[in-house]
């Protein structure tokens, strides 16, 4: 008698439960805790860790090429190239203030519009040769070595999508990674033919790049100014200005622009703010760029 009053009192409650509507759950916000102290790891530590890490190959090498705040309150962030057989590869570590875990990755802008403050930066802060109408509805910024491997390989994509989308403005930034020991000097004459004249600095990058697999760190000099000579301009007046310190400011700043926007290595794309990396298909990056010209924070959210 008593297991039939149980499961008739069940069959009433669940059939109560069925007629009724279950409540919406309620989206609970906690106050934010109070921003922890960011200890920055010394670089000893750092060479230690690496040492551990990457000491077994003795064909890699690498250079701590700066260790500071993360923008995650509380973290350090290393920047670490790392060099071996197949070239130099940027790569980033967070580490916890305790020193005792770290994540290797990107960290990436969240919120309501997370590409904004990247895309203010970089209208404010760019000063690379540029091509397309002004203003635009999208613009592409790349930062790129001239001595980067990976950059000469995504520069024909980017290129292909610069072709395909007329509307947008495109512009190159400098970023010579530590270690690449003719990059900054071939920023140089990127800079500087670049504000000399817009239309043969196309032709330098790409035949720089063609020509990259020849250039070393003696033949540098020879080298660029016989590509720049080709590239329609005077060679020894460019080699002159790429020697100059505002020249070398102008590089400072461009690669100061690129870290401040989170660029750790190259080739770094930026779509009206939104970054991407090397490798990423034409036809992946038409989509984002024709989307971001759709005015994509209009959009509705999905469910």
């Amino acid at each position: 008698m008593l297991k039939k009053l149980i499961l008739s009192f069940f069959l009433v409650a669940l059939a109560a439960a069925q007629t009724k509507p279950a409540p919406a759950p309620q989206l609970t916000t906690r106050p934010a805790p109070a921003p922890a102290q960011t200890v920055l790891p010394t670089e000893e530590t750092v060479n230690s860790f690496l040492q551990q890490m990457f000491g077994y190959d003795p064909t890699l090498s690498w250079n701590v090429a700066e260790i500071r705040p993360s923008p995650m309150p509380g973290l350090a962030e290393v920047l670490v190239v790392i060099t071996g057989p197949q070239g130099s590869n940027a790569n980033r570590l967070l580490v916890s203030s305790d020193g005792k875990h770290a994540i290797s990755g990107e960290v990436i802008p969240f919120g309501a519009k997370p590409f904004e403050d990247a895309r203010a930066k970089l209208e404010k802060g760019v000063n690379g040769p540029a091509k397309g109408p002004t203003p635009a509805p999208v613009t592409i910024v790349e930062f790129s070595d001239m001595q980067c491997p990976h950059c000469k390989e995504a520069a024909p994509n980017i290129e292909q999508l610069v072709a395909l989308e007329p509307g947008a403005r495109f512009i190159f930034q400098n970023f010579p990674i530590p270690g690449h020991n003719w990059a900054e000097k071939a920023a140089g004459y990127v800079d500087c033919i670049g504000r000399s004249a817009n239309d043969s600095v196309w032709k330098f990058i790409q035949k720089t790049f063609e020509q990259q697999t020849n250039i070393t760190e003696s033949n540098a000099d020879e080298k660029l100014k016989a590509l720049a000579t080709e590239s329609g301009v005077n060679g020894d007046e460019i080699a002159a200005c790429a020697e100059k310190s505002d020249t070398k400011a102008r590089i400072e700043t461009s690669v100061a622009l690129g870290k401040s926007v989170g660029v750790t290595g190259t080739p770094a794309l930026f779509i009206n703010g939104r970054m991407l990396g090397g490798g990423v298909p034409v036809d992946a990056m038409k989509k984002i760029v024709d989307f971001q010209a759709g005015d994509a924070g209009a959009s509705p959210a999905r469910q």
